[in-house]
């Protein structure tokens, strides 16, 4: 019975701080997670307050917190959503969760810590918070295109923070660096998952349908919180995660159909123990600790605001997104949550980072999450302050890219042109994982083949050193230049579906456009390649060669895209001029449809520009009497003003300090859903009174 009344003293405890803490923090408009760990601050054994709640009994708890909240996360994910999700926030998360591995790991290096607790330095930074954003989302009623981007960079993300927990497990538990066992502890992690997911689809969603067909909700909610806890047990049986388990429980659960109704019941029972599981978190606080690697802890936080919002921001709008959208988004999302206390955890369970490495971490997502309520406020009029300081050419570049994504995913290529981009994809990644190999395979041989080439042959340790990395150059060199080549092949292909080339023609109209487009395709496809490659290979790798490697390359590639942006900026001119004669032409006549017709006839003759749209203000818009600087419609809505027409005379390309006037026709241009944003700001009202093409 003593060890009843203890269970029940430290739920006691617990919860009781945790309702103080979270009513508190409630009222300060600030996450209730962070209430969470300062309740367990309060009542864990390195703060001096008569509160200390019995920690075996609260991480046995907190277990099953982690167990249930990893459940939660495995029901928002199926395969449909992550099909739904598209290439986009698929992409984005990639390269942002590879960016910031880099990052994490570099940091570590630089701190002087092994290659393991770096690596768990990397992973657990690279992953964004599902339930601080989904939070602060709700409190601030953030929703359409920009929810659904960061709610799809999120769900991928899930995934490859379960990918990482169990490649981490692996390393962790003994097999190391070293390529043959590592090797051995993939392909058992990969065939226990394959083995897992493919009985479990056989099994799991017809047993939960059967289920939900009763209609009792008590019996749904056990049934499916069974079903969550033998998985998790079954993965812990096999020496994985139960945290890894229980994900891969809710992802079969939700292909029942039955997610939602399983959700809405498990929610509060989740709810508890999750705060239980927060609350242990800062049961490990050790202020000592984090006041003796204070340093650390502000390079890491720097390095997750400012790594995910350029590797965010960047995805994002390499995949379509628009500046603003891309922008928000990447500042959404810059901060850590629960999957890195989890990856923290592991750590610490498997021995394989030292005791301060948990703090650490807890203390940059405490700092991370008090900063992302504001930053997800702000970040609206953000991103509008990088579209303007961005030079002309970018500006323009921002402008017209998003349409020509929108154009790609409208068209359906022909057979043998999917065919001959299906062949190119599967060459680069054939390149880049040659290059992977290359370097993993040498510098796991590093040491093996200088005692060979000692022992053997009589060579000097630093000259077989030096010959081995030449070879491995040389090897490596005609896959590095594979990946250029076949990256500018793939942005050959796809330019040219998006801008045809016409033929029975002298000039090529689309030219500008078609190289920028081009130039930014092969940019995106090294960076989309290079990051991951980058990420995987560093532990491998003295210093940082790979990263230099690539930031050379890039450069390289950015000097061409400069270039290319000028030249597409001369292409929006003529097009400018041109839609100020057309609109100066029909300015005096009624019939709009003329209207119409001539600006199709633009399009035709300057392709590349995007939606034409002619918007008229009328006397109650609100942009009459407004600079272009005040009204910002770049920045707010990621559409451009191409030209300005007045009774009087057109305005070429209007600069920032244009004041508009009523009866003014601005020239627009643009993906369609940023001309409709940018309707809507000028006050207009649909195509019936403006032109669209």
């Amino acid at each position: 019975m003593q060890d009843a009344h203890a269970f029940l003293k430290a739920l006691t405890i617990v919860l009781g701080v945790a309702a103080v803490t979270t009513v508190v923090f409630q009222r300060l408009r600030q996450p209730v997670v962070l209430g969470y760990i300062i309740a367990g601050l309060i009542v864990g054994p390195h703060v001096p307050i008569p509160l200390v709640a019995d920690s075996a009994v609260v991480q046995t708890l907190s277990e099953l917190g982690v167990i249930l909240l990893m459940f939660s996360l495995g029901l928002e994910f199926s395969i449909r959503k992550l099909a739904q999700v598209g290439p986009t926030a698929g992409l984005t998360a990639v390269l942002q969760s590879s960016i910031m591995v880099w990052l994490g790991f570099m940091v570590g290096r630089l701190f002087g810590w092994t290659t393991l607790e770096s690596l768990f330095a990397g992973a657990i930074i690279a992953i964004s918070s599902t339930t601080i954003i989904a939070k602060a989302f709700d409190e601030q009623g953030i929703t359409g295109r920009l929810r659904e981007l960061v709610v799809g960079i999120l769900i991928v993300e899930d995934l490859i923070a379960i990918l990482l927990m169990a490649i981490l497990t692996a390393i962790g538990s003994g097999s190391g660096l070293a390529a043959g066992p590592l090797a051995a502890t993939v392909a058992r992690l990969a065939a226990f998952l394959v083995g897992l997911v493919a009985v479990g689809l056989m099994l799991v969603p017809r047993a939960m349908r059967s289920v939900g067909r009763l209609n009792r909700r008590e019996t749904t909610l056990v049934a499916s919180i069974g079903i969550c806890f033998t998985i998790a047990l079954l993965a812990h049986a096999f020496g994985y995660s139960v945290a890894l388990g229980a994900f891969i429980a809710g992802s079969l659960v939700a292909e029942s159909g039955e997610e939602t109704q399983v959700q809405r019941l498990v929610e509060p029972v989740r709810d508890v123990f999750a705060a239980v599981f927060f609350v242990s978190v800062g049961m490990l606080i050790d202020p000592a600790l984090i006041a003796r690697h204070w340093l650390a802890v502000v390079v890491l936080t720097g390095a997750v605001v400012l790594g995910k919002v350029v590797g965010v921001s960047m995805g994002a709008f390499l995949t379509g997104s628009g500046m603003r959208t891309s922008v928000q988004a990447g500042l959404s999302l810059a901060q850590i949550g629960e999957f890195s206390f989890i990856i923290a955890g592991l750590g610490l369970a498997l021995h394989a980072t030292g005791e301060f490495l948990y703090p650490v971490a807890v203390a940059v997502s405490a700092l991370t999450t008090l900063l992302t309520p504001w930053m997800i406020r702000e970040s609206e009029p953000i991103a509008a302050w990088v579209d303007r300081k961005l030079p002309t050419p970018l500006q323009t570049f921002a402008a017209l890219y998003g349409s020509w994504v929108e154009e790609l995913r409208s068209r359906r290529p022909a057979d043998t042109a999917m065919a001959g981009l299906r062949r190119l994809l599967c060459l680069l990644l054939l390149d880049a994982a040659l290059l992977a190999g290359i370097i993993v395979g040498i510098s796991v041989s590093m040491e093996r083949a200088v005692g060979w080439a000692r022992g053997r042959v009589g060579i000097p340790d630093a000259l077989a050193r030096a010959l081995l990395i030449g070879m491995g150059l040389a090897v490596a060199t005609p896959f590095c230049v594979g990946v250029v080549r076949v990256s500018r092949s793939l942005g050959v292909a796809v330019a040219d579906l998006v801008l045809p080339r016409k033929t029975g023609t002298s000039v090529d109209f689309a030219a500008a456009p078609r190289r920028v487009l081009v130039v930014t395709l092969q940019l995106a496809s090294v960076l989309l390649v290079g990051a991951p490659l980058i990420a995987l290979t560093q532990p491998f790798l003295p210093g940082a060669p790979g990263a230099a490697a690539l930031a050379v390359l890039l450069a390289v590639l950015g000097v061409g895209f400069w270039r290319s942006a000028t030249n597409l900026q001369g292409h929006v001119r003529a097009g400018a001029q041109m839609i100020v004669d057309t609109l100066a032409a029909q300015s005096r006549r009624s019939d709009r449809r003329v209207e119409d017709q001539a600006l199709a006839q633009v399009q035709q003759l300057l392709p590349g520009l995007g939606a034409l749209v002619a918007v008229q203000l009328d006397p109650g818009s609100a942009a009459i009497g407004k600079t272009l600087a005040q009204l910002n419609l770049r920045g707010r809505t990621g559409a451009t003003v191409l030209a300005v027409t007045r009774s009087e005379g057109g305005v070429l390309v209007p600069t920032a300090k244009e004041l508009l006037r009523t009866g003014d026709v601005l020239a627009l241009a643009g993906a369609h859903d940023a001309i409709e944003a940018a309707r809507t700001a000028l006050g207009s009202p649909k195509p019936d009174s403006a032109s669209h093409v």
